[in-house]
Formats: C-alpha cells, structure tokens, sequence
C-alpha cells in the first residue's frame, strides 16, 4: 500500500510538472532554455526549489546558499537504500565527470530523508565513498521535510522499529543554479550520457 502511495505521488508531481510545462510554453519566447526542454518535463518557471537549512558531514549547519554555489544536480535517497539510490548517485556522479571532461562544472547533491540513520558522520562517509564533489546533507525531521516540500518530493519510512527498514521516495534529480534556481529535472530513465548532454544544453544557454 505505502508503494502504491509513492506511486500515486509521483504521478500527480508528474501530472503537475506536465501542465506547468504546457504554461510555460504558451509563455512564448521569455524561456531562454526552450531549445533544451523535453515535450514532458516542467519549465524552470515550474514552483520547485527554494530555501532549505540541512547539516553537512562536519556537523555543520548549512543553507541552500552555503552548498548551491554553481549548477548542482539534487537528489533526495537515503545511505541505506539498497538499489535505487546508489544506481541514481552513481550515474549523476557519472554525469558530472562527462561535464568536467567538456569543461563544465557541476556538483552532485544528496540529501537524506532518512535523518533517523544518517547523521552527520554517516553523511560525511556517503559522500567520501561516492568521491569527486558530491556533497551529502542530513537535517533534523523538520528540516528534512521542509527541503523535501520545497522540492515537491515523497517520502515516507516503513516501520522504523525495524532497524533495516526502507523509505519509499521519488527519485527525481533536480537541476538547480545559484542564479535561476530550479531549471529542470530528470528521471531514472536518463543515462548518464544523456544526463550530461542535456544538463550542458541547458549550461550553454546561462
């Protein structure tokens, strides 16, 4: 039942991408990253993004501001998801090496919406593992879920008296820039070659 919620949730944030798409694009010619869009994801005009506060590997409080400082590819999971979360890291981290071979800088961000399991330290390990610039985030609940609001992401733990429980999400990566905040975001569909050069076409047009 809790799957098919997530499942639920997805679509409706899909559903709802779809028509802020269709409303950007009856927009015109104010989007400077239309030749880049796909037919089935939301402009960057779309209500996504905005300011968090999360807790890095160091302990250390940190805002959207502190951690965004050039395009950044965002993803919420968790350390101890057991398929999903390590393939979609991985291929984003992937992504992000292609960029820096062509010359573009960009920096993978994962934040936890599993702050229960990955405190700071274990955040600090994720992101070491993972290597390159990936940076991990963790947070109080509260801070969490307001990251994840702001994101319009789902998530929601199995029962936590098991300590290998598993948390359903979306598994979205997000697009995001100091400067135009939110631009786009991309599915578990996308390689990572076809993450780059998309993530470039929109780098190209800033």
């Amino acid at each position: 039942m809790i799957r098919l919620y997530a499942v639920l949730a997805t679509v409706v944030l899909a559903i709802g991408l779809g028509a802020m798409w269709l409303l950007t694009r009856g927009a015109g010619s104010d989007d400077q990253f239309a030749q880049c869009r796909s037919s089935t994801i939301a402009g960057g005009t779309a209500a996504i993004g905005g300011p968090f506060e999360l807790i890095n590997g160091a302990g250390e409080t940190v805002t959207d501001t502190d951690v965004i400082t050039e395009p950044t590819l965002v993803y919420f999971g968790y350390s101890f998801c057991p398929d999903v979360c390590p393939f979609d890291m991985s291929r984003n981290a992937e992504a992000v090496d292609i960029l820096a071979e062509r010359g573009q800088s960009v920096t993978p961000l994962f934040i936890s919406i599993d702050p229960k399991r990955d405190t700071p330290e274990v955040m600090a390990d994720y992101a070491f593992n993972l290597g390159g610039k990936t940076i991990a985030l963790t947070g109080s609940p509260a801070q969490v879920k307001a990251a994840s609001q702001a994101y319009k992401t789902y998530y929601k733990a199995h029962d936590s008296n098991d300590e290998f429980y598993l948390v359903d999400h979306s598994t979205f990566t997000y697009l995001v820039t100091p400067q135009e905040g939110f631009i786009e975001f991309f599915d578990r569909n996308d390689t990572s070659e076809q993450m780059a050069d998309k993530v470039g076409c929109f780098l190209d047009k800033i």
